[in-house]
């Protein structure tokens, strides 16, 4: 059988490439180990993590943050196996919808591990060992990524006292104590649902701050909103061994600057410290393709690798291991194969922590702006001054807009606060087409909504806010 193109892995990235790829009329298969579609992100990450994440947050509002509503009730309780059943039918709707769009778009699904043969040759071995190869005149590798585990420690990840995200979602009961290797999202994450079921969470991070590479002021504000929801943080700590003990496990860690060796005991460890790029026993040493110091495959500005006919996307090669990311490259890298013109502004791609508040930003932080020398102007407001955010006792957070000194032009947007996720993309749209704090200021919102403090941050970034 021989293709216009098959990409390997059916990720965000992946399946929106090859949905794409059909669109424009190419013949298009894609290549999927797994029993089901969608990649990690919908099997066992962005997806049933976002269904937990919501379940557990209604929980907690409802064992303890309604009564100044005029809303008192008793009598609430957990039933951790219904939350886990909506989790999984959530993921269910999800893979089996990507599953209908491959039949409406006349997409081949070859289920099996993928090989790169040679350029333009695929193999495809099944669960049972059977081996189909096909062929295609374009090679999208879009295989994602894995747990990165910890770098120079040996950790037997056993998914059910040491776990990573993917046992993250399924315990099967709530741990009295917690431990979370990475204060990064992943882990702030997980261990935001399990600390509303009742864990007590402590989150050991080797960076002097959580959300390492986010604006260090958003940072600041939101481990101290982490901390009086019960988190507790223990910061600049190297881990050094975790292990399983007769009762759980323990996490061995050192002062990055130096000091005594401390340890904690936990009932349920979570490991948590990023991802890495999936190419194991892809055949890209065979076929020469070329990877970077970080094992991510090298590609140009149009998503080509060093090999003719072969292209990678998403989190195997370089930028933010974001699901929105991949499928923008998707789409990209469809276009160009067709050739069309295909592009993605990395400068516009927004980032969430599904937490409770959310945090989201889009463009540069501070820091990247102070180190690139680039003059700019700051406006912020924080959401005790909106009347919606009061209304709602949603009132934790702010936004901070950064723009250009000089020309006005906005190159930041960060939020924390209930709904940030959403809020982002007015601040994302905007940057995309170029616009400055005073097109923003100046921009109508709705009368009383949240975003009007996106809004009052625009104006305090061009002038003054009106309402602070």
């Amino acid at each position: 059988m021989s293709y216009d193109v098959i990409i390997i892995g059916t990720g965000p990235g992946g399946y929106v490439a090859a949905i794409k790829a059909a669109q424009l009329g190419l013949k298009t298969a894609v290549v999927e180990k797994r029993a089901t579609l969608g990649g990690t992100c919908l099997n066992v990450g962005c997806i049933p993590s976002k269904a937990l994440l919501h379940a557990s947050e209604l929980y907690a509002h409802a064992s303890h943050g309604m009564s100044s509503l005029g809303i008192e009730l008793s009598g609430v309780s957990l039933n951790l196996a219904n939350m886990l059943a909506h989790k999984d039918a959530t993921v269910k709707s999800n893979v089996d919808g990507v599953a209908f769009l491959m039949k409406k778009n006349k997409i081949d699904v070859l289920t099996g591990t993928g090989k790169i043969l040679a350029p333009g040759k695929i193999s495809v071995t099944s669960e049972t060992g059977e081996v189909q190869e096909v062929e295609a005149r374009n090679i999208v590798i879009a295989t994602g990524s894995d747990v990165a585990g910890i770098p120079g420690v040996k950790v037997d990840i056993d998914e059910k006292v040491i776990i990573s995200s993917t046992g993250g979602i399924a315990l099967d009961k709530v741990p009295a104590n917690l431990v979370v290797v990475g204060g990064g999202v992943i882990g702030l994450e997980l261990g935001s649902v399990w600390s509303r079921l009742g864990a007590k969470v402590t989150v050991v991070e080797y960076l002097d701050q959580i959300l390492g590479g986010m604006d260090g002021e958003v940072s600041k504000q939101f481990q101290r909103m982490l901390a009086k929801q019960g988190f507790e943080f223990k910061l600049g700590a190297k881990v050094t061994n975790v292990e399983r003990t007769e009762a759980g496990a323990k996490v061995t860690f050192e002062p990055v600057k130096g000091g005594e060796v401390q340890s904690i005991d936990a009932d349920v460890v979570l490991i948590a410290t990023g991802r890495k790029p999936y190419t194991e026993g892809l055949g890209l040493e065979t076929v020469g393709v070329t990877l970077d110091n970080r094992g991510r495959v090298e590609i140009d500005g149009a998503y080509r690798t060093n090999v003719a006919g072969i292209y990678a996307i998403g989190d195997v090669v370089k930028g933010p291991m974001l699901a929105h990311k991949a499928e923008d490259e998707g789409v990209a890298v469809a276009e160009i194969i067709a050739g069309q013109h295909g592009h993605v502004n990395y400068d516009a791609i927004p980032g969430v922590v599904y937490t409770q508040p959310e945090v989201a930003s889009v463009g540069k932080t501070e820091e990247e702006l102070k180190n690139a020398g680039t003059a700019y102007k700051v406006g912020k407001f924080p959401f005790m001054a909106n009347g919606r955010a009061r209304a709602m006792e949603a009132t934790d957070g702010f936004v901070k807009v950064l723009a250009d000194a000089t020309t006005d032009r906005v190159l930041g947007v960060h939020i924390v606060g209930f709904g940030a996720g959403e809020m982002i993309h007015e601040a994302t749209v905007l940057m995309e087409f170029g616009g400055s704090a005073e097109d923003l200021g100046r921009t109508t919102h709705a009368h009383p909504t949240m975003s009007e403090a996106v809004k009052e941050a625009a104006l305090g970034a061009w002038f003054k806010p009106i309402h602070a």
